[in-house]
């Protein structure tokens, strides 16, 4: 399960331009991060996901090596998650949205009136 989770290709956020590489936040370690960490003290479970989208205060990005070797306190669960292989690829909906934002952009603005046309029309409701 663990194979699954892990990604090959890096998240990378810009900053001022410049395309930066999330880091596995473990000490002295300088690997691309793979996954995200996060706690949830209430239920005592470490939940081990996908890298994150955006870094976030109180989550910790790991490297695959970390995040294999990963253990909770003593009496607390550990849940690995692995991301569903339907949502990594772009479904159709999506595809097809974006051709329609597309075609949209691509219509020409309706004209503007003339002067010498009236600029307000009356709308009557609908019987």
């Amino acid at each position: 399960m663990v194979g699954s989770l892990l990604r090959t290709d890096h998240r990378a956020t810009n900053v001022g331009g410049v395309a930066v590489v999330r880091r596995c936040t473990r000490s002295a370690c300088s690997e691309p991060a793979v996954a995200t960490l996060t706690y949830d003290y209430g239920d005592q479970t470490a939940v081990l996901g996908p890298l994150a989208t955006y870094a976030e205060p109180h989550s910790y990005d790991l490297c695959a090596q970390h995040s294999q070797r990963l253990s909770a306190p003593q009496g607390w669960n550990v849940l690995r998650l692995a991301p569903d292989p339907a949502s990594v690829e772009p479904s159709h909906d999506d595809l097809v949205a974006l051709a329609d934002a597309v075609r949209e952009a691509g219509r020409q603005a309706p004209e503007e009136p003339q002067n010498d046309q009236p600029r307000l029309r009356i709308v009557r409701p609908p019987e």
